[in-house]
């Protein structure tokens, strides 16, 4: 751990008062991007001019361009000061069932588009992308989200009945992970059925790894190349080490942070919200400094631009997201 991080307080009121000065907001991202010192984020040059003030930019002598140290990052062309992004990164990562916009743009004193598009570029950060497989036993379930229909506008009520008009979302929990505790991914799916819940599974999980589902029939395909062990809920929820309750643990925590924080998501939009959620249940052994510095180390290598976030630029237009945007 860095010598900056070690400084860093315990507490979002330490936070506030550590951050209240441009100049430590700016060596703090500094140092946790180029812990080996300075280096372009665009042809990556170790061939950096001194730190200019008062704009505190570089001058890369290989590009022969400036850089701040937002160039390359979620903090990217934002108009805000360092002081009012971190104390965001802090509040938002820390709170269990999430912040709502309008409760950040009071709290930061910006609108509530400002704070709106503050959320998506910090839940862009919070994504773990981690491309390793899960092993050992593994929990996989299903869940749809979205309003009731009894609950809508006769003129948005959906034809049919069940889950039409919800988001199928797919979840995995690995048990007993190398610091002992669950991890958990989950990504939107255009439905329930084989063909979109059986490659998934296969793609996030080891061969040879024991998967456990409820009786869904969409994973009967997993005996070929896993031990796949079945609980049936309509006898009962566990029989020893054989259910499903982790996720559906999950599944609560996440439900509640959208019906009681944000009321209402947009199905192309989800996927940004499992990947705050399931970064808070990763994180949750974790301080609220370490998962503040967890967050903070992945600010880098990543942008979102207002025309992407609203898909001006052309993107899926089904609830399903990019498959390069997934929640893993």
């Amino acid at each position: 751990m860095s010598t900056k991080t070690e400084q860093l307080p315990e507490t979002l009121m330490g936070a506030i008062r550590y951050f209240s000065d441009a100049e430590t907001c700016h060596d703090f991202l500094a140092e946790m991007r180029w812990p080996n010192g300075v280096s372009c984020p665009r042809c990556g040059s170790k061939d950096i001019s001194g730190l200019m003030l008062p704009r505190r930019i570089w001058n890369c002598r290989g590009c022969k361009k400036q850089f701040s140290v937002k160039v390359g990052t979620i903090f990217e062309d934002s108009p805000l000061s360092l002081l009012k992004w971190l104390p965001a990164v802090w509040l938002i990562v820390n709170a269990k069932n999430g912040v709502s916009s309008c409760e950040l743009h009071r709290s930061l004193g910006v609108t509530q588009k400002t704070a709106w598009f503050m959320l998506h570029r910090i839940r862009l950060a919070m994504q773990e992308g981690s491309f390793d497989k899960m092993n050992g036993r593994v929990e996989a379930d299903e869940t749809y989200i979205g309003a009731k229909a009894r609950n809508m506008h006769k003129g948005r009520r959906p034809k049919g009945t069940g889950m039409v008009g919800k988001t199928a979302v797919l979840g995995l929990l690995e048990r007993n992970t190398g610091d002992g505790t669950s991890r958990v991914r989950c990504r939107v799916t255009r439905t329930t059925r084989v063909r979109d819940l059986d490659p998934e599974i296969r793609a996030n999980i080891e061969k040879g790894a024991e998967v456990i589902t409820d009786s869904h029939p969409s994973y009967y395909k997993l005996y070929d190349e896993y031990v796949h062990q079945v609980i049936d809920h309509a006898e009962c929820y566990a029989k020893g080490h054989v259910h499903t309750n982790g996720l559906e643990n999950f599944w609560s925590l996440l439900k509640r942070g959208l019906k009681g924080t944000y009321v209402n998501v947009e199905p192309f939009h989800l996927f940004r919200y499992l990947d705050e959620q399931a970064f808070r249940f990763n994180a949750r052994k974790l301080t609220d400094k370490m998962r503040f510095v967890a967050t903070i180390g992945k600010f880098a290598g990543k942008r979102l631009t207002y025309a992407k976030l609203i898909d001006l630029d052309g993107g899926d237009s089904l609830p399903l997201p990019p498959q390069t945007a997934g929640a893993w």
